[in-house]
C-alpha cells in the first residue's frame, strides 16, 4: 500500500463521520475536532435534540458539514436505520466513534435489575449495534471504529459496578471486533479516558477533582480534546496498521500503584 505523507495523516477531507451520544459533553468534543479536520460531521444523540441543533450550526457556520440524527443506539432497529440514515445522506460512511452511554451512580446492593440492564444497554449493547451496523457498510470500502470505554474498564469504582462491567465489556468487544472485521479492511480500536473536565465539576465533586489532580502524574483533569484527538489518531492514515487496541487516557492515573 502508498504510506500517506505526515501532512496527510490527519486529513479527514471528504470522509463521513458518525459520533453517537454526541450532542453535547464529550461526544460533542469529538465532532469538533473531526470537523476541524475536515470531515463531514453526523452528530447522533438520544434526547438532547436542542444541544446537537446548536452544535450543526456551529459547525455550518465555521464552513463545516454538519447534520444531526436523532436514534436511541441501545436499540438495534434503531441503530441500523441511524447508519443508512447517515449513508443515504452522506454517501457512505468511514469513521464511527461509538461514544454514546450513560452514568448513574447507585450501589451494587441497592441497584434494581432494570438499572443493571439500562446502564449496558446504553453502553455496551450500543456498541455491538452501531458496530454491526457501521460494518455493513463499511465491508466493501474498510473504515474505523472507535469506540469510548473507560479506565473503570479496569479499574471499578465504588456506585458504578454497572459500568465498570459494561466498559470492560466493550474493550472485549473491541477486541473480538477487530478479529473478525479485519479481513473487510475495518480497524476497530478503543479509548479509555480518565476523569474528563466538564462544566461544573469543580463546585459538584471538588473533593474528587482535588484526589484526581494529587494522583495524576500530568497532574489534571482530561479535557473533551484529549479524547478526541485520541480518536483522530486511530481512525486516522495513522494509526492504518493498528486495530484490537485500548488507548488510555488519563494523564497516567492508571500508573499508580495498586498499595
Amino acid at each position: 500500500m502508498d504510506v500517506p505523507r505526515t501532512s496527510e495523516l490527519l486529513d479527514f477531507s471528504n470522509k463521513n463521520v458518525l459520533v453517537t451520544g454526541a450532542g453535547q459533553g464529550l461526544g460533542a468534543g469529538i465532532v469538533r475536532r473531526f470537523a476541524e479536520a475536515g470531515a463531514n460531521v453526523a452528530i447522533n444523540y438520544r434526547t438532547s435534540g436542542d444541544a446537537a441543533e446548536k452544535l450543526v450550526r456551529e459547525l455550518v457556520g465555521q464552513g463545516s458539514r454538519a447534520i444531526a440524527f436523532q436514534a436511541d443506539v441501545s436499540s438495534g432497529p434503531e441503530a441500523t436505520q441511524l447508519a443508512a440514515d447517515v449513508v443515504a445522506e452522506f454517501g457512505g460512511l468511514d469513521v464511527l466513534v461509538n461514544n454514546a452511554g450513560s452514568f448513574p451512580l447507585v450501589s451494587l446492593m441497592e441497584m434494581k435489575e432494570h438499572e443493571w440492564d439500562d446502564v449496558l444497554r446504553a453502553n455496551l449493547y450500543s456498541v455491538f449495534n452501531c458496530t454491526q451496523a457501521a460494518a455493513a457498510h463499511m465491508q466493501k470500502t474498510g473504515g474505523a471504529i472507535v469506540n469510548i470505554a473507560s479506565i473503570e474498564g479496569d479499574a471499578p469504582s465504588p456506585m458504578h459496578s454497572h459500568y465498570s462491567v459494561a466498559k470492560s465489556g466493550v474493550i472485549m468487544h473491541t477486541r473480538a471486533a477487530a478479529q473478525e472485521l479485519g479481513e473487510y479492511g475495518i480497524r476497530v480500536n478503543c479509548v479509555s479516558p480518565g476523569l474528563i473536565w466538564r462544566e461544573g465539576i469543580e463546585t459538584q465533586w471538588p473533593d474528587g477533582v482535588n484526589r484526581w489532580e494529587a494522583a495524576a502524574p500530568l497532574a489534571r483533569l482530561g479535557r473533551p480534546e484529549d479524547v478526541a484527538d485520541a480518536c483522530l489518531f486511530l481512525a486516522s492514515a495513522a494509526a492504518r496498521w493498528i486495530t484490537g487496541v485500548n488507548l488510555v487516557v488519563d494523564g497516567g492515573v492508571m500508573t499508580g500503584g495498586a498499595f
